[in-house]
């Protein structure tokens, strides 16, 4: 065989092996993309917009990953859910009297029962996102709350932004603390037609 003809095979070979290296690659680009859009839902699709993109919130999403596979997530004991429950009620209570305090006090519970259950209790935003990990949907609640607390803090917020801001905080506690929620109970045609 002549030597050109073997230097075309072999550029050749290079050239497919290239190919399906290439081909590879994406297959496992869109994988990784698929399964960290599958496991955020709406943490990647919000995080990709505050990052410019997708491949800036995945390789955020995946550092988030590699970062939680560090922490030892328990769930609360009986005790401490019960006691966790109690005091929710308290700050809950303490709403109608003193709405900017009981805002402040579900933060803190908020962060002790993180705190509870082996997450990492730093500044907000990486509670948020180590809380992202495991609770893609429900941390949409605690971004939602934490920014109408800054927007109170500027004095920019109603008496109903703060309400919203409680059930925000109620979702994310009722999430972490493994309280049951039983949906209220729909309005009868009787009460409708009132």
């Amino acid at each position: 065989m002549p030597l050109s003809n073997t230097l075309i095979l072999i550029v050749a070979a290079v050239a497919a092996v290239a190919v399906i290296a290439l081909i590879a690659l994406a297959i496992r680009k869109n994988r990784r993309s698929r399964h960290l859009r599958d496991r955020f839902g709406p943490e990647y699709a919000r995080l990709a917009e505050a990052a410019g993109g997708e491949r800036a919130a995945e390789r955020e999403l995946e550092l988030r990953e590699k970062r939680a596979a560090k922490f030892h997530i328990v769930d609360l004991s009986e005790d401490n859910r019960r006691r966790f429950s109690d005091r929710w009620q308290t700050v809950q209570a303490e709403f109608v009297e003193d709405p900017k305090q009981s805002l402040a006090d579900a933060d803190d519970l908020l962060g002790e029962v993180m705190s509870a259950r082996g997450y990492p209790v730093l500044d907000f935003e990486q509670k948020a996102a180590d809380l992202s990990v495991d609770h893609p949907v429900v941390v949409q609640h605690y971004h939602a709350a934490h920014g109408i607390a800054l927007r109170h803090r500027d004095g920019a917020t109603t008496t109903e932004d703060l309400r919203q801001a409680m059930i925000h905080y109620k979702a994310l506690f009722n999430e972490l603390a493994g309280v049951a929620v039983v949906p209220a109970p729909a309005p009868s045609q009787a009460h409708a037609a009132e």
